[in-house]
């Protein structure tokens, strides 16, 4: 079975929501939050992105960053731009993007229940951001973003769901920067309470869709918790960490597409005759389109052209669930043997770009000089999502982008 549990949320007062609500800290760096928090003083990237008060080059891990980060976050309650309700509610968040609209409870998840793995992961954490989310939530003695996880759909939580946004007011409804909608509603009764929760606790699995730094260390902040207080009873908030889980019918993974620097020493020619020994290879007429159509079609520019590529038969196992995903095919037989890439998560030559960008970014930085080549690649789908989280693997790094992504500052989770 699965937790979900209602909270008293810190969220914003309804005429500052819209001012408040921010990107999360890992989508933008220390000067593109700087630029936002001049635009939007009361930018809840105070919290999220701290290092905005402090002098140009303090150290991103300086504790004095994470003391920054509590003194905002509370600087909003004292200020009573935030406050907290009364009762542990339910909530609500809608988002909406290019007329699609996705439904996410938020709630409490369990911080035994990721240790165990009724919460499945599909992806490996870095020490170095486990470290830093520690120390921030830590510090702010809070959660002050939440995960994003996902469940198989059930039809009991979509009937509420659609029955309550369509007869109870929203708190917020607000359109941000980036054209997203975002609207909250809360939930009080206790009898729509109980109904979220025994629908949850008839589900075997929860799945962390992103966010996977930041579930970890809300589990482990619990665990240190847990020492400081040996006699805790397991329903004090820190055995739990706040998280909008989606139906996975309703969520949309983009393309995670790749640039490579160089072509490890190939000439051009030396490098398509490689790439021919396993791969089907076909040029694309210009003005025709170059997005990839389908699983295990990928596109390739290089040299100002674009090209489809596609696996030859029988050069991966179809029977594994990570070998059969395309981001780990063409890992294994074109990025690591012929380009170099040994390990993707360390290697300097590689980087990554998401597909909200669009593949126009991917010619961009080839025709710039800055790369060499790019690969365009197919969406993971959440089926595949879900059958390696169930078969307990792990895929590859940045196999997966969604949008829209969360706001932070629109609930908090206090720890005390």
């Amino acid at each position: 079975m699965a937790t979900f549990k209602p909270f008293k949320a810190v969220r914003p007062v309804p005429e500052k929501a819209a001012l408040i609500a921010s990107l999360p800290y890992d989508v933008m760096d220390s000067d593109e939050a700087r630029v936002e928090v001049a635009k939007y003083p009361l930018s809840f990237l105070h919290v999220e992105k701290p290092e905005v008060d402090l002098p140009e080059g303090t150290n991103l891990y300086d504790p004095a960053v994470y003391a920054k980060a509590k003194e905002n976050m509370y600087g909003y309650i004292e200020r009573g731009d935030m406050i907290q309700d009364a009762q542990p509610c339910f909530y609500i968040y809608r988002q909406t993007m290019d007329g699609r609209s996705q439904y996410g409870l938020v709630g409490l998840s369990s911080v035994d229940e990721y240790m165990d793995g009724i919460i499945k992961k599909h992806e490996l954490t870095r020490a170095e951001k486990e470290a830093d989310r520690i120390k921030h939530v830590d510090t702010c003695d809070a959660h002050s973003s939440p995960v994003f996880f996902t469940y198989r759909h059930q039809e009991i939580i979509d009937e509420l769901v659609n029955r309550l946004c369509g007869t109870t007011p929203a708190v917020y409804d607000f359109v941000s920067d980036d054209n997203i909608g975002h609207t909250l509603w809360i939930v009080d009764a206790p009898e729509d309470i109980q109904v979220i929760q025994e629908a949850f606790a008839s589900m075997d699995y929860l799945y962390v869709a992103d966010g996977h730094h930041r579930t970890a260390s809300a589990a482990k902040v619990g665990l240190i918790r847990r020492e400081q207080y040996p006699n805790f009873t397991g329903e004090e908030e820190f055995n739990f960490f706040m998280a909008v889980i989606f139906p996975d019918n309703q969520l949309k993974i983009f393309d995670y597409n790749r640039v490579v620097k160089d072509l490890n020493d190939n000439s051009v020619e030396q490098f398509f005759a490689k790439v021919k020994e396993k791969w089907n290879v076909e040029e694309i007429p210009a003005g025709a389109s170059f997005t990839p159509g389908h699983l295990h079609q990928m596109s390739m520019y290089i040299d100002g052209k674009w090209y489809f590529i596609s696996p030859k038969t029988g050069i991966w196992n179809e029977a594994d669930v990570v070998e059969n995903l395309d981001v780990s095919i063409l890992q294994m037989h074109l990025l690591n043997p012929i380009l170099g890439i040994a390990d993707p998560r360390t290697d300097k030559r590689i980087d990554f770009v998401g597909g909200i960008r669009g593949l126009g970014e991917l010619e961009k930085r080839v025709d710039s000089g800055r790369e060499k080549v790019a690969f365009a690649m197919y969406p993971t789908s959440m089926d595949e999502l879900i059958g390696i989280a169930d078969a307990g693997e792990i895929m590859p790094p940045k196999s997966t982008w969604f949008e829209p992504k969360l706001r932070s500052g629109l609930f908090i989770h206090l720890l005390k």
